[in-house]
């Protein structure tokens, strides 16, 4: 029996499988460098960072309805319910379409949280929100609307907001209003920090107090933020080949999964963006026990790092798989 899997970080844009893609763009007339499964998957082979967030960008472009947003919602719980998966925290970007796309921020969250309805009910699978906004050019009166509708959102599946995008030069600071909006209205809070900065970026996220970091790995390079972690219980959503592909480790065994293990920091383990790294939950999770972390251990993290309610919580706790 597949073991249960809670995945607390997956980039919903991101999980969109090569074939969607091309066929999403078609029907919405968006053009795209590769007309190919092949041609596509090829313009995964990322650089560096920055490369993959260009990537990215193309891929959030194409979803323009509240069809295609519904879409890649059920066909991601779909594939990971196949591995395991009973609860999943999803990502998406909404400040982008509004401002590049000129979406309406109804279209973009309805798609979404009516896909959560669905995959509940055809896969089992409970799918919670956690909307990002872009730390590299989102304007903060934008991010603070978005963190105004994801609260009015909170009902239908919204449980906490974040910031990612390039870490380098851009400061989390301008978006200190947005996310005390988000507070104020019962969100938690879980910004990306420490995969392409230091330990220096992993302190900024800390004196905002988030419930989760995001990444967070480049925390082993300092003890004294480790210690830290471990103390106040952040746990740090880990994605292994996220940070192989994008260049953030040279290799699975240069990862710094076994030494925050180690020091007791609690790791959720995720795919952050499955289609376009090559990767898939159940893979995430081998990879992690190659690395010391098991499915119990993976599960526990989760679970405490879950930002559900109390009555979800309780639900999963009974689902844990059994250590050994």
């Amino acid at each position: 029996m597949v073991p249960s899997k809670i995945e607390l970080h997956v980039h919903l844009e991101g999980a969109i499988r090569p074939a969607t893609l091309l066929s999403i763009a078609a029907r919405n007339g968006i053009p795209l460098p590769a007309d190919t499964v092949e041609g596509l998957t090829a313009l995964y082979e990322f650089r560096d960072f920055r490369h993959f967030i260009d990537t990215w960008v193309m891929t959030t472009n194409c979803l323009r309805t509240v069809d295609d947003f519904r879409q890649i919602v059920v066909d991601y719980a779909e594939e990971a319910a196949g591995f395991g998966a009973v609860y999943l925290e999803g990502i998406f970007s909404p400040p982008e379409r509004v401002l590049l796309g000129g979406l309406d921020w109804d279209v973009i969250y309805t798609g979404y949280t009516e896909g959560a309805v669905e995959a509940a009910e055809r896969f089992g699978v409970t799918v919670r929100f956690t909307p990002d906004l872009y730390r590299n050019g989102c304007p903060a009166e934008l991010a603070e609307e978005c963190a105004r509708v994801s609260v009015r959102y909170r009902d239908q599946g919204v449980v906490g907001l974040g910031i990612g995008g390039y870490e380098p030069g851009y400061p989390l600071a301008p978006y200190t209003r947005a996310v005390q909006i988000a507070r104020d209205g019962g969100l938690g809070f879980v910004p990306h920090a420490g995969e392409a900065a230091g330990p220096e970026s992993v302190r900024e996220a800390l004196e905002m107090n988030p419930d989760r970091i995001r990444h967070g790995i480049r925390a082993v390079e300092s003890a004294e933020l480790l210690t830290e972690i471990v103390e106040r219980g952040i746990v740090l959503d880990v994605c292994p080949t996220s940070n192989l592909r994008t260049g953030l480790v040279p290799d699975l065994a240069a990862h710094p999964l076994p030494a925050l293990r180690a020091a007791g920091v609690p790791c959720s383990i995720n795919t952050d963006d499955p289609a376009m790294f090559g990767t898939d939950l159940g893979r995430e999770y081998d990879i992690a026990a190659s690395l010391g972390v098991g499915a119990a251990d993976a599960y526990a993290a989760g679970l405490a790092g879950a930002l559900c309610d109390a009555g979800t919580r309780q639900r999963l706790a009974g689902l844990a798989p059994i250590p050994g």
